[in-house]
């Protein structure tokens, strides 16, 4: 059988091909992606009701890191505008972007399956059904009463237990439970939610637009908050799965050729869905429901810059953060000085891109 690992796990034969090795990220790839980053960055910040000159925020944003002290020729009310307002809505949507990315890239491989997406496992109902809760107990304000919770620690919470029940209903037939199960397990789980939030909404009917508000997702930010919130959980997400990109690529031969070559498959997978789990759920806290980002992007850069997990992962993380951040400025400027709920803008591009999937996946399983 041909080899189609990067390294070696732990027990693995020596004397494999390297020849017979998946290319790895070219440095090229990795250049477009962190200049994509930036151009994503810059154009955040200089778009929207006050067009600012890019060039001079360019120079701005410089001016953030330490010893640099270049004059950019903007007022101190735009440099405020760009520090306080625009660059932290700008690296929220880098971040959120970049999770959403990351984790559909993570769940296609684990699931070996081109359609899987961040709200695969309940995590979307499991939020929406939270936030709900809390709407709808606690009014305009979000807050559930005589409680210290708030929308996005709710939408947390709701997200993690959500995956930890579909984790528990998929574990119930012991030692042949499989990603099958887990798939199955979480449609039974997103349900059974869904439902809960709709009885809720039918009696709360006075909340249902903050709730439909929140459900199309948004990146508004009254500073850097929701970034200090965020980041951690990006960190982390990102230091797991990717330390593990390399077991998707032994994961995708199948289960018993990976146990071969020395590798825990269960293990590795439950690993890899739970910060996959972890990611959405911290990125679905800070902005609503944002879809098809899980999907656009993988595919993307799976088509474009090969099929290995050492290099799908990786680059989905960028270039998901830039699409939002990009994705975040039409939203903002489209329908001026009316925004667009930016999950409205990712579902118009997406719904096409999925269409397209489905079909390519058609032709391949025949």
């Amino acid at each position: 059988m041909r080899q189609v690992v990067t390294n070696r796990p732990s027990g693995q034969p020596e004397g494999r091909s390297a020849a017979a090795r998946p290319a790895g990220l070219r440095p090229g790839w990795l250049v477009a992606g962190l200049a994509a980053v930036l151009a994503a960055l810059v154009a955040g910040v200089s778009l929207g009701p006050i067009s600012l000159p890019p060039g001079s925020v360019a120079v701005e944003l410089l001016n953030l890191l330490p010893g640099v002290g270049l004059d950019s020729g903007l007022t101190e009310r735009e440099v405020a505008i760009i520090t306080e307002l625009r660059l932290p809505r700008a690296v929220l949507g880098l971040l959120v972007g970049g999770l959403l990315a990351l984790a559909g890239g993570a769940y296609q491989g684990v699931f070996r399956n081109p359609l899987a997406d961040p709200y695969l496992l309940g995590v979307a109902a499991g939020a929406g059904f939270a936030v709900t809760v809390v709407i709808t107990a606690g009014g305009v304000g979000g807050a559930l009463t005589g409680l210290p919770v708030t929308i996005p620690l709710a939408a947390f919470v709701g997200a993690i237990g959500a995956v930890t029940l579909t984790y528990l209903l998929g574990s119930a037939g012991g030692r042949s439970r499989s990603p099958a199960t887990l798939i199955l397990a979480g449609v039974a789980v997103s349900a059974f939610l869904s439902a809960g939030q709709t009885y809720l909404l039918q009696r709360n009917s006075d909340s249902i637009q903050q709730v439909y508000a929140w459900l199309l997702g948004r990146l508004a930010t009254a500073g850097w908050h929701d970034v200090r919130l965020v980041l951690p959980y990006f960190l982390l997400t990102a230091v797991v799965v990717l330390l593990h990109r390399r077991e998707l690529d032994v994961l995708s031969v199948g289960d018993d050729e990976a146990t071969s070559l020395g590798l825990h498959p269960q293990r590795s997978r439950y690993l890899l869905i739970a910060a996959a789990s972890l990611g959405t759920a911290a990125a679905v806290s800070a902005s609503g429901l944002i879809g098809f980002v899980g999907i656009i992007v993988p595919h993307a850069v799976r088509l474009l810059a090969g099929s290995s997990y050492r290099v799908i992962l990786p680059l989905s993380m960028l270039f998901g953060g830039a699409f939002l951040a990009l994705t975040d400025v039409v939203a903002r400027t489209a329908a001026a000085p009316e925004e667009i709920p930016i999950g409205v803008v990712t579902a118009l591009l997406g719904g096409p891109f999925f269409v397209l999937v489905l079909r390519s996946a058609r032709r391949v399983l025949g």
